[in-house]
């Protein structure tokens, strides 16, 4: 009997290790809907492009609860991010988001920060201050000289957190910095798209991904 839980539980360990290697969507450790849109979203990895294709909906990333599709890491310590975004297609709504996240929780009310490309080019570094905070415009918001940016990064050191863009072909330029000591960590860091419509699915393709942990 002992010979045949051992053996048991042997296989359940492995079976553990091999769902965890599965779920795994590149560099990515999982991804889901925040917020419970009407919609279902995904994020894929393609192995041979190094492209992510992100679909999601929702119905925005604003007020006191936010909609949207996550792929995401958790990461404690310092970081920087970087990453090539374009949509596809022309898109139903011009406010259809895509971009970096940085989010104490998966809960839908959970405070955070974002780097946003908007459909009709907007570009935007915003953020909720506190859990269950209503976000509010300016006040929390850093808006970018450029528009229609390709690349996106975003930089963790200690509570303070800046935004860089380019255009393609272009170098990194910052947007601005913001300190958000209400973030914790393990934070939960990833890609994410939102198509400010509930009744539709928006589409991006991310390339060029890179997370480096400059103090883990």
């Amino acid at each position: 009997m002992r010979t045949a839980s051992v053996f048991l539980f042997t296989v359940a360990i492995c079976l553990s290790i091999n769902f965890i290697a599965v779920k795994s969507i590149g560099a990515f450790q999982d991804s889901l809907d925040i917020g419970k849109p009407k919609l279902v979203g995904s994020s894929t990895y393609n192995e041979v492009t190094k492209e992510y294709r992100l679909k999601g909906s929702g119905y925005n990333i604003w007020f006191a609860r936010d909609e949207f599709q996550f792929l995401f890491k958790k990461i404690s310590g310092d970081f920087t991010v970087t990453a090539d975004f374009e949509f596809v297609g022309a898109g139903t709504d011009p406010h259809r988001k895509v971009g970096w996240m940085v989010r104490e929780s998966i809960d839908d009310d959970a405070a955070h920060i974002s780097a946003v490309a908007h459909g009709d080019g907007l570009t935007v570094l915003q953020w909720r201050v506190e859990k269950g905070m209503g976000m509010r415009d300016p006040e929390d918001e850093i808006f970018s000289s450029e528009k229609s940016v390709q690349t996106i990064q975003v930089e963790r050191k200690g509570d303070e957190y800046t935004m860089r863009v380019a255009k393609k072909g272009g170098t990194l330029q910052a947007v601005g910095s913001h300190r958000m000591p209400t973030l914790t960590a393990p934070l939960f860091v990833g890609l994410y798209i939102c198509s400010h419509n509930p009744e539709i699915v928006e589409e991006a393709i991310v390339r060029n991904v890179q997370l480096v942990q400059t103090n883990p």
